[in-house]
């Protein structure tokens, strides 16, 4: 091998591994794992059918379509935790934040449902049904 051929494969290389850097730094920031103080307190969830399938609305006939749920300091689920785990399909008992959103907790600690952020104070998430479930924080 020549020695520009080498200089010119070194160089790319090394053009690469630089150019990975400023890219692993602005991910990082941009995904910054919130305080649980800062998310927790009452929310607001939804449910909402995306299609007008029967089974599709039949799910949405749950005890309510709009459950307040207290997200409590201990990263425990306070009241509307039975409304919300009705839609789940299984007790909602937990939750804690994560990158990019909130994780809702069954009673073995594990994640049974997950709210991706949409933007501040709103999040959402998608049951296999095909409903969607919204979080955010209640209007006065």
């Amino acid at each position: 091998m020549s020695t520009n051929a080498l200089i010119c494969t070194m160089t790319a290389w090394l053009l690469a591994t630089l150019m990975m850097f400023p890219g692993d730094t602005t991910m990082a920031s941009s995904l910054k794992l919130a305080d649980p103080s800062e998310l927790d307190g009452q929310w607001q969830a939804t449910l909402i059918a995306t299609q007008g399938s029967s089974e599709s609305l039949a799910m949405q006939d749950k005890p309510s379509n709009v459950c307040l749920v207290d997200l409590q300091s201990t990263q425990t689920l306070g009241e509307g935790a039975e409304c919300l785990g009705a839609w789940l399909t299984e007790p909602a008992t937990g939750w804690f934040p994560e990158p990019d959103g909130i994780a809702i907790t069954g009673k073995e600690g594990s994640r049974i449902f997950f709210f991706s952020r949409q933007h501040d104070g709103f999040y959402q998430g998608n049951l296999k049904s095909g409903l969607i479930i919204t979080l955010k924080r209640p209007t006065d």
